[in-house]
């Protein structure tokens, strides 16, 4: 059973940065793809982006070239880095675990979630 803690959420203005981290435990994140997902109010939850089990990495249209995800394996740690945030961007972010070795954008495949931390971006 892998349990999955999100952290770094908060309220930014347009603009500005923040990275968030999903921190593993109950199992080795470098084993899984690791996936982060947000969902705003009232829209389903939809894929930022992935970092697969074997590497590749995977960005949704609206983030890219603006988020970064990283896997700190000696930390178990997963961090996604968001830069020239807009207020579109205002959603709770959800850390996930998957066993599939491969990208994966679909939240069924993914068996392990986080709580969510809230991202507030003012315009």
């Amino acid at each position: 059973q892998v349990h999955l803690v999100e952290s770094g959420g908060g309220l930014v203005q347009a603009g500005g940065s923040l990275r968030l981290s999903c921190a593993a435990s109950g199992g080795t994140s470098s084993t899984y793809t690791m996936g982060w997902f947000r969902q705003a109010p009232g829209k389903e939850r939809e894929v930022v982006s992935v970092i697969a089990r074997l590497g590749l990495t995977y960005y949704a249209d609206p983030v890219k070239g603006r988020f970064t995800i990283v896997r700190d394996n000696a930390k178990n740690t997963v961090y996604l880095q968001m830069n020239s945030l807009k207020s579109e961007d205002t959603a709770v972010y959800y850390c996930a675990a998957g066993r599939t070795a491969f990208v994966a954008t679909g939240t069924d495949r993914y068996e392990y979630w986080g709580q969510g931390t809230q991202v507030t971006v003012s315009s």
